[in-house]
């Protein structure tokens, strides 16, 4: 699975509350939580953001409470993937629960600016990031980064939408 977007820089601690505030927790709607994705962190994310785009976050991104409402409206407003140095352990376990995928790489995170365009291949783990050198029109070479490898069945899970709908396709053998 391979994914190519902007990169949207949040920084260390991001909990729960500023990925999907409380105050939104009265659903569990995807498309109503997707409106109201990093809110808190950034008012105008879901204005500025399209699909496929990359959210990339400093330390201990996830953390707070264990609200499966964080990765599902990351995921609804269409965030292919988050890169962060460290995520908290529950927000890890919940995004691949919920079929959203996110990669440990310190390094990426450190080279990679708002605006870079990033392609990730999960299968891989191989993380590039195009950036411009300075000079008008001119763009850098890229710099690849390798993020700590995904278990084959977590990916699994990615591929098939999440736990959810990884248990279906298992019960139902479709």
């Amino acid at each position: 699975m391979k994914f190519k977007g902007k990169a949207w820089k949040f920084g260390a601690d991001v909990d729960t509350d500023q990925i999907i505030p409380a105050r939104y927790l009265n659903t569990s709607d995807p498309k109503e939580l997707a409106k109201h994705c990093m809110e808190d962190a950034d008012p105008q994310f879901v204005n500025k953001m399209k699909p496929g785009d990359i959210i990339v976050a400093d330390k201990n991104f996830g953390c707070g409470s264990s609200r499966e409402h964080a990765p599902i409206a990351i995921k609804a407003a269409g965030i292919s993937c988050v890169i962060a140095k460290s995520f908290a352990r529950i927000f890890y376990r919940n995004s691949f629960n919920m079929g959203l995928p996110i990669l440990e790489c310190p390094e990426a995170v450190d080279a990679i600016a708002e605006g870079n365009e990033v392609e990730v291949d999960l299968n891989t783990g191989e993380i590039k990031v195009n950036a411009e050198c300075g000079m008008r029109n001119v763009e850098a070479a890229p710099k690849i980064f390798k993020a700590q490898a995904i278990p084959p069945f977590m990916q699994e899970l990615i591929n098939t939408g999440g736990l959810m709908e990884w248990v279906k396709k298992k019960v139902h053998g479709s």
